[in-house]
């Protein structure tokens, strides 16, 4: 075994809760994994199959994403009985969108919101937009195998009814490669759709394992007892590599979870020239 093969073994052997991880150069098979099939609540991270879905509506033709979109706080429930659902301002990291709110907001800008300071509103204005078929088709696209985003932020009817949102350390990373090799979209729209995730501003976990000025395109999210960072990073000196470390343990130990994603990174980033199969 590699060193840092037993060095990320040794950093996740013993660890509380499921930790998965995928890591490996960017369009080749992982390096290293550990779990990366099990299923993890998706928490923010679904938003970059949001993000996928937009942008290949816009390269087909069907949605202009400088249109302006009605921003407004009323969702039909993926259960699809009618019910309707909205978001909770104090549950959302970002304000800007909420202060749009009954006025509208360009789709291009709202998928940046979404990512960038990770806003629930935006999102679901943008699930509303798209269509639920389209975020699943974009995981399929990706080859996915276990990730399912089954309904909006805060549809907690459908949440009730066993309709959630899925993803998987493999999967999130397959996802996050395909918009960088551009298998998944057109070219602007890959360039574009990786500027957006390289803009993040929630860097306290995987981007926090990295050097100052390091690229990375990346997304992150966590609820209680939930903590995922998943991202292409792109050193300079050796060629791209993505990684995905899922985590799902106790509720109170999202510093924990925050602080092995980010020793994670730094492994692997330390790792960087010998990440081959």
């Amino acid at each position: 075994m590699t060193r840092f093969r037993s060095t990320l073994d040794g950093a996740l052997d013993g660890t509380p809760g499921l930790v998965s991880v995928s890591l490996g150069r960017l369009g080749a098979p992982p390096a290293y994994t550990r779990l990366p099939d099990e299923p993890h609540y998706a928490a923010s991270t679904m938003k970059v199959a949001v993000l996928v879905a937009l942008y290949r509506a816009g390269d087909a033709g069907t949605l202009d994403l400088d249109a302006p979109v009605p921003v407004v706080n009323d969702f039909a429930s993926a259960l699809g009985d009618g019910s309707r659902y909205a978001d909770d301002p104090g549950y959302d990291n970002e304000r800007e969108v909420w202060d749009r709110l009954g006025a509208a907001a360009p789709a291009r800008w709202l998928a940046r919101r979404m990512i960038v300071r990770s806003s629930n509103l935006a999102t679901n204005l943008l699930i509303a937009l798209v269509g639920l078929p389209a975020v699943a088709e974009a995981w399929r696209l990706a080859g996915a195998t276990g990730s399912v985003t089954g309904r909006g932020i805060e549809d907690r009817a459908a949440h009730a009814a066993g309709i959630d949102n899925t993803v998987t350390a493999a999967d999130l990373a397959r996802l996050l490669g395909a918009i960088a090799t551009g298998s998944i979209a057109g070219p602007r729209a890959c360039a574009e759709m990786l500027d957006v995730l390289a803009a993040q501003e929630q860097r306290e976990d995987l981007a926090a394992g990295l050097p100052d000025g390091v690229r990375v395109e990346h997304k992150n999210g966590w609820i209680p007892g939930v903590r995922h960072g998943a991202g292409v990073v792109r050193p300079g000196d050796t060629p791209p590599y993505v990684i995905a470390v899922c985590t799902t343990g106790e509720p109170d130990g999202d510093d924990d979870a925050r602080r092995l994603i980010t020793r994670v990174s730094r492994i692997a980033w330390d790792a960087r020239k010998e990440l081959t199969r």
